[in-house]
C-alpha cells in the first residue's frame, strides 16, 4: 500500500509568490526528494489556469499528481477560513503556510493529518505591516489550526515561544529550520554578472525596507557617523517606503547618492553575486521570526552582522556579530561599530567568513524534508 503525502503548493503560482513561494517550491522539492519507500508525494492548487498547473508540474519533478480544488485561491482562502468546504477531502495534507483546509477530523479513523506551517506573527505583533483583511484572515486561520492542525510546523524555537504566548497549541509546535534557497551558488559567468549590476568594487549588502522595524534606517544612521568608513551600501529591497524615499533618507543621513545602489527581485544567481562580493551582510531586523537571510550569507561565507533578535541568535550560534537593539539611538552606534570594526579588520572579517561557512552546514533542505516526513510518521 503506498502511502500519498499531498503538499498545498499554491503560493508558487500565486500573482507574488514571495518568500514565502521560494520556501513552498524549496520544501517540497526537497520533501518529493527524500520521500521513503511505498510513498509519494502530490500537489494541490487551486482552481488556475492550465499554465500555471503545468508550471507547477515543471518546477517540482517527481510528483505523483496534481489536485485541483473547484474554487479559486482567492474563493478558496475564504472557505477555507470559514470551513465551508471539504476540499480536497482526507488524506495526509502539508501546508506550508497557514492556507489549508482546517476542519474536524480523526485521524485514528481514516489516517487524516492536517499540519501547517507558521512564518510569522505580523497579524498580532505588527498589523500595520500588513492589511486589515490579512490581518483578520490569519487570526481567523490561527484559530482554526488550535481546534483542527494536528501539528504546527515554525522555523525556529525564538518563534515557537512568540506563537505561545498568542495561542495555546499544547505540544504541537515543531521547529524544522530553513535553507538557503535553490540556485544561490556562484557561477562562472559572476563578473558579468557584477558588472551588470553595477557593483561597486567594495560595499556592505542589507536586506530591508525604510520600514523602521526593519532597521535599515539604523545602518543609514551608521554609514553617517563621524570615523565611519564611507564604505558603498547595497540595499536589497524596495527604494521607497510610505512617501519615503532610500536616497533622500541617506542624503539626510549625509550619505551621498553615489554610494547607495539598490537592487529587488534578484534571481538566485545574482543575489548570489551581491552577497558573496560583499564586505559583510548585514541584517538588522529589530523583529525577526526566522534567519534564512543570515544562512544565505553564510553559506556564501560573508561576514554577518545581525541584531539580537533571539531568532538570529538563535540562527547565528555566535557565527556573526550580533548587535543589541536596546532603546533609543544607541543601536545606530553599535552598529556603527560593528561595522567600523569588520570593514577595518581584514582577521575578523576571515574569522566571522570561516564561522559562518561552518554554521551554514547545520542547515539543508534535505534535512527540513526528512523531519517533516517524520512528523507525519509520527502522527
Amino acid at each position: 500500500m503506498t502511502t500519498t503525502l499531498r503538499v498545498i503548493v499554491d503560493q508558487i503560482i500565486a500573482p507574488v509568490p514571495g518568500a514565502l513561494g521560494r520556501y513552498t517550491h524549496d520544501l517540497t522539492r526537497a520533501v518529493i526528494a527524500a520521500t521513503p519507500r511505498d510513498c509519494q508525494v502530490e500537489a494541490i492548487v487551486s482552481s488556475s489556469p492550465p499554465d500555471d498547473y503545468d508550471r507547477v508540474l515543471v518546477e517540482l519533478p517527481g510528483l505523483a499528481g496534481l489536485y485541483k480544488t473547484t474554487l479559486a485561491r482567492r474563493e478558496l482562502a475564504a472557505a477555507w477560513q470559514l470551513g465551508l468546504t471539504t476540499s480536497p477531502g482526507p488524506g495526509i495534507i502539508h501546508a506550508p503556510s497557514l492556507f489549508a483546509p482546517l476542519r474536524r477530523h480523526d485521524r485514528s479513523v481514516d489516517g487524516s493529518q492536517v499540519i501547517v506551517t507558521v512564518h510569522d506573527v505580523l497579524a498580532w505583533t505588527h498589523p500595520e505591516a500588513l492589511s486589515s483583511t490579512s490581518v483578520a484572515w490569519q487570526r481567523g486561520m490561527l484559530k482554526r489550526a488550535r481546534k483542527h492542525a494536528d501539528a504546527v510546523v515554525v522555523p525556529t524555537h525564538a518563534l515557537a515561544v512568540r506563537l505561545g504566548e498568542i495561542t495555546d497549541l499544547g505540544d504541537r509546535v515543531r521547529v524544522v529550520g530553513t535553507a538557503p534557497r535553490d540556485g544561490l551558488a556562484i557561477g562562472a559567468d559572476a563578473p558579468i554578472r557584477a558588472a551588470r549590476m553595477g557593483l561597486p568594487s567594495e560595499y556592505l549588502a542589507v536586506p530591508g525596507t525604510l520600514e523602521p522595524r526593519k532597521g535599515l534606517v539604523d545602518v543609514l544612521a551608521a554609514l553617517g557617523r563621524r570615523g565611519v568608513p564611507e564604505i558603498p551600501i547595497v540595499v536589497l529591497g524596495p527604494d521607497s517606503w510610505g512617501d519615503q524615499h532610500l536616497v533622500t533618507v541617506a542624503e539626510e543621513f549625509g550619505i551621498s547618492p553615489n554610494r547607495v545602489t539598490q537592487l529587488d527581485d534578484l534571481d538566485a544567481a545574482d543575489l548570489a553575486v551581491v552577497i558573496a562580493g560583499a564586505s559583510a551582510f548585514i541584517e538588522p531586523s529589530h523583529d525577526a521570526s526566522a534567519g534564512t537571510a543570515i544562512i544565505e550569507a553564510f553559506s556564501l561565507a560573508t561576514p554577518v552582522i545581525h541584531s539580537d533578535a533571539p531568532a538570529f541568535l538563535e540562527v547565528s550560534a555566535g557565527a556573526g556579530l550580533a548587535v543589541p537593539v536596546g532603546v533609543g539611538d544607541g543601536y545606530g552606534d553599535r552598529l556603527a561599530a560593528a561595522i567600523t570594526s569588520i570593514v577595518t579588520d581584514a582577521q575578523l572579517a576571515e574569522q566571522l567568513a570561516i564561522a559562518g561557512s561552518d554554521r551554514s552546514r547545520a542547515f539543508s533542505w534535505r534535512d527540513s524534508a526528512e523531519r517533516i516526513w517524520q512528523l507525519h510518521a509520527d502522527l
